[in-house]
């Protein structure tokens, strides 16, 4: 029997240098997207000449954030903590608030009141956690069947495909020799390439894109392939430049409504990563557990001048290619994130790599997300003949990927911005609660449970399967 692709779920048989690599492979998934937010938010706080977030912060809040959850999770879920994207809209809305204190204030100070609202935006994860906690996870998730977790799940991956897009696009060439060698080292590798497919395809990748640069190659639209300008005069050795946030109410109610949408997003994450995996991470350590460490990971960030963190779709992909599912690889990339936050030299050259392979690499993983959502609805046998699940997974494609710049409105006189997801997560569980003929019971297909991680696999199932 050929067990060449049978999920690995302890690294450690596989010696100290694979694991390096393996982790080295899930540092490079979520390299791209968690350095990218803190560029979009200094260009809403006035640029390179505005100290607002740095890759430095943001790298060491995404590993060490890692490491939080992942105590709290028991170290048994093999998800990585990065940049959260949802809050680039309260990031915008802060740096343009002209009234109150933040009349004439300066952009540099502005941002620390938006990492305040970050801060408590964290503290209501534990207000969820607290109530899964009270009630329990089998009839908080008697509100997200699968036919609201599914189509959420696949709007996930599918949100996220223009991102993919919009990178390739600065350079199809490139993309294309990431996505084609990450397809081949995945079906055709040998051995330790065959679970490391990522890192392959950003490495061949990145050693065309070098070689294109040294012979003069520029990208279609003029554009140098790689700029090492940066490089040259960045540091060896460098303390993050950490900053404490600051706290004020108008920010705190821009920034905090937010969570309601990464902690659906959370639950769906946590939902595909149990469908990966094949554990029931909401039953055990429970999501309540997980609520608390992205919680916990996101308030910390906030305080020292850092992104929110949430759990990343990425590395969820990784899961998916490469079969191995011990957490233990996702610290030692928490880890190396750790370590690149204080080697500036570092952290300049990897920001070298082209957006195109970027974009290559996430044809790939984006993709993974939203097959792992079509599998959560197939294997829970929704019934789509019927009217009410229908109209469900109707809406919530509509909203999730029709409100691409998400649904905005005021409070108070301050405009607060919910994502597309977020939309769809509400727009579900409330058809969900309200539509006559929910028959969805917790534990009736077991198999399908099991793949949208609210399956207990009991000893004698296990000796049954055996």
């Amino acid at each position: 029997m050929d067990n060449s692709n049978a999920p690995i779920r302890d690294a450690s048989k596989l010696g100290w240098p694979k694991m390096l690599v393996l982790g080295i492979q899930h540092m490079f998934a979520m390299f791209g997207a968690t350095i990218l937010v803190p560029i979009l938010v200094n260009n809403y706080f006035g640029g390179e000449l505005t100290r607002a977030l740095t890759v430095q912060v943001t790298l060491f809040c995404a590993g060490f954030g890692t490491l939080l959850f992942h105590v709290c999770a028991k170290f048994k879920v093999p998800a990585f903590l990065g940049s959260s994207f949802a809050f680039l809209g309260g990031f915008s809305t802060v740096a343009g608030l002209e009234t109150g204190i933040y009349a004439g204030m300066p952009m540099n100070e502005k941002v620390l009141y938006a990492c305040g609202g970050v801060v408590v935006a964290g503290a209501l994860y534990f207000v969820l956690a607290l109530v899964i906690k009270l009630v329990g996870v089998q009839r908080v998730m008697r509100f997200l069947p699968p036919v609201v977790t599914g189509p959420i799940i696949i709007c996930i991956g599918l949100s996220l495909a223009s991102s993919a897009i919009g990178n390739a696009s600065t350079n199809w060439f490139l993309a294309l020799i990431a996505l084609a060698t990450i397809i081949v080292f995945n079906i055709w590798g040998k051995g330790m390439f065959r679970i490391i497919p990522i890192l392959m395809g950003v490495v061949v990748a990145y050693v065309v894109a070098l070689v294109m640069h040294l012979c003069g190659i520029a990208n279609p639209d003029g554009s140098a392939i790689l700029d090492f300008a940066a490089v040259g005069a960045a540091g060896w050795v460098g303390l993050p430049p950490f900053q404490f946030c600051k706290f004020d109410i108008t920010s705190i109610l821009v920034m905090a409504p937010i969570a309601l949408a990464t902690m659906m997003e959370h639950i769906g994450d946590m939902s595909a990563i149990s469908a990966t995996v094949g554990e029931n991470y909401l039953a055990q350590p429970g999501l309540h557990r997980t609520l608390i460490g992205d919680g916990l990971a996101t308030s910390l960030a906030g305080l020292v001048g850092g992104p929110a963190n949430t759990t990343y779709g990425e590395n969820t992909g990784v899961l998916e290619l490469s079969k191995v599912y011990d957490p233990k690889v996702i610290r030692i990339a928490a880890v190396f994130a750790i370590l690149l936050s204080f080697i500036p030299k570092v952290s300049s050259i990897i920001s070298t790599m082209p957006s195109a392979i970027i974009g290559g690499v996430s044809f790939m993983l984006y993709g993974m997300i939203s097959a792992i959502g079509v599998r959560n609805v197939v294997e829970n046998k929704v019934d789509l003949t019927k009217s009410r699940n229908l109209i469900i997974a109707g809406v919530i494609f509509v909203c999730g990927l029709g409100f691409s710049s998400g649904l905005t409105f005021e409070v108070a006189g301050v405009s607060i911005t919910l994502t597309g997801l977020a939309v769809a997560a509400l727009a579900g569980i409330l058809l969900n609660i309200i539509l006559p003929g929910n028959d969805y019971e917790f534990g009736v297909n077991a198999s399908g449970d099991q793949s949208r991680g609210v399956f207990v696999r009991t000893k004698m199932e296990d000796t049954e399967k055996k």
